[in-house]
């Protein structure tokens, strides 16, 4: 049986293989032919002739009808888990004749699901045929497909023939975003960041003694910030440009994907990621992103791309950066002993392990991988001391 199919499959790929009435008017053929051989009769012979003519034109037909048709995609936009991709093909007839009963099926990586197919009654010449359908999705990722399969039996169904594009795809699915109303441990870390808000609120109110170059004055500038001296010279208004004073660095979330992760954890880790993220965002902090191949990063829209792609125990690329603050999403305790006194850590815990956790006054907390993560990461904060 296996060798049967592989044989129709191969002949409907490169030529076309017959139906089940494909067959059996194929048989007709046959035995109206050796019964007029035997009997010399004409009318079996022209019965025998007529069938074995629609067969041809059954065989030639959907060949016909496949060449020439092109297939494109249009750009997928990126999605949330658990949002649609909305993924919308078009199929082009360049030619003068109309493409009649065809079968399209775009054929998915199986980690998004089962091959989508349709049917589509014609494409009229030069004209163009979209098929649009929405694609559930569970989990963050990067998917890449490319086959397209075109099938018909047209005009009569007897015989099947079907044709692979290759239509290159790329789907990006973000991972979840959790809504974060607190977070006590990226708030904690940002104070210094307030402070550096608040020097610069009052240089920039400062009227003398940090003032890095003059400037023509335009409309709109206040008068306070005019240097008379100068202007009185030139005479011609100068304003002055305040020196801003710098009082922090940048706070960067840090996914230790390196490290072994439970697979179920480390989505966990990413969704975290994510969170603390955004959340800093909203809170006006200037927040970076590290993994170990990309290093860090930053812009919220290449963040999530890394994101949804990152896989636990990747080449480590890139170093910690243990000299800035960090907020270190992490499976493995020994790194804790080696974060700067600013930095922050959530630890990830295997529930099958019970290990007590052993740092140097280090501020940070375990989740637990059973319970919800949104609520620790908006309630839970403590300092763990060896």
């Amino acid at each position: 049986m296996v060798p049967i199919n592989q044989l129709t499959t191969w002949l409907e790929t490169r030529w076309a293989t017959p139906a089940y009435s494909g067959w059996v008017l194929c048989g007709l053929a046959i035995c109206f032919f050796g019964a007029a051989t035997n009997t010399m009769a004409g009318w079996l012979y022209v019965l025998s002739g007529s069938i074995g003519a629609l067969l041809i034109v059954g065989a030639v037909s959907p060949v016909r009808s496949l060449r020439q048709l092109e297939v494109s995609r249009l750009p997928i936009a990126p999605v949330n888990a658990g949002e649609e991709l909305v993924i919308t093909l078009e199929l082009e007839n360049p030619t003068q004749e109309a493409k009649t009963l065809l079968q399209i099926e775009d054929r998915l990586p199986f980690v998004l699901g089962k091959p989508q197919g349709t049917a589509i009654e014609g494409i009229p010449p030069h004209h163009r045929q979209k098929w649009v359908y929405t694609l559930p999705t569970q989990r963050r990722g990067v998917y890449r497909w490319h086959e397209i399969n075109l099938r018909t039996g047209t005009p009569l169904g007897l015989f099947w023939c079907s044709r692979q594009q290759q239509v290159a795809a790329k789907a990006i699915v973000y991972p979840t975003v959790l809504p974060l109303k607190q977070c006590p441990i990226v708030d904690r870390i940002g104070q210094d960041d307030r402070l550096q808000l608040q020097s610069d609120y009052r240089a920039l109110k400062a009227t003398e003694g940090v003032t890095r170059t003059l400037r023509p004055y335009y409309y709109g500038d206040p008068m306070r910030m005019i240097h008379w001296r100068t202007s009185a010279k030139l005479g011609d208004f100068k304003i002055r440009e305040l020196e801003v004073m710098a009082g922090s660095q940048d706070l960067v979330i840090s996914l230790d994907s390196p490290s072994a992760w439970n697979p179920e954890i480390f989505e966990q880790a990413v969704i975290a990621a994510a969170s603390l993220y955004f959340y800093a965002v909203q809170c006006q902090m200037n927040v970076k992103l590290w993994t170990a191949g990309t290093g860090i990063i930053s812009g919220s829209q290449n963040i999530l791309e890394i994101l949804s792609a990152v896989e636990p125990e990747e080449p480590a690329s890139h170093l910690l950066p243990f000299n800035l603050p960090l907020v270190l999403l992490t499976p493995n305790r020994s790194h804790l002993d080696h974060l700067s006194v600013n930095s922050r850590w959530i630890i990830f815990t295997d529930p099958e392990e019970h290990q007590p956790i052993l740092t140097r006054h280090l501020n940070g907390f375990a989740i637990n991988c059973e319970e919800p993560l949104k609520p620790q990461l908006e309630q839970f904060w403590g300092t763990c001391q060896s």
